[in-house]
């Protein structure tokens, strides 16, 4: 592993809970690494997928992401302001148990998405209804 990988690597290992893209990857790995390219950060994300060492989040509306936590489980993305947090399940193998000889695919996996609104903007939302109605008196 290169010292550009492994750094990349730590960064996206960093929290968890951060899901970056990989202009955000890029601006951390730059603190360490001032002379790194995007397109080496963007070529060496992709490895680190292809590894298994990451996953790459393809959600729908929303940029390409970045999880630390290689292991299967699943996401929420605020449909806001595009916020991805992990999901607190865990996958479920009766999916794709119950594809096993419904369908010619032969079944590598499966992905899952929840859609929502995070709590700030569904703070924000609900501040902005209370006032609606005052706002169209005038």
């Amino acid at each position: 592993m290169t010292r550009q990988r492994k750094v990349i690597l730590e960064e996206v290992r960093k929290d968890l809970d951060r899901h970056l893209t990989a202009d955000e990857v890029y601006e951390e790995v730059r603190k360490h690494l001032p002379r790194i390219s995007l397109g080496t950060v963007y070529r060496n994300l992709e490895i680190l997928a292809e590894l298994g060492k990451i996953q790459k989040l393809e959600l729908s509306g929303s940029v390409k992401r970045f999880d630390g936590n290689p292991q299967r489980h699943y996401h929420i993305r605020c449909m806001r302001c595009g916020r991805v947090d992990n999901a607190p399940v865990a996958p479920l193998q009766q999916i794709e148990n119950r594809l096993y000889g419904a369908t010619v695919y032969t079944i590598i996996g499966h992905r899952l998405e929840f859609e929502g609104f995070c709590p700030r903007c569904s703070k924000e939302m609900a501040g902005d209804q209370a006032t609606t109605p005052a706002e169209n008196e005038n």
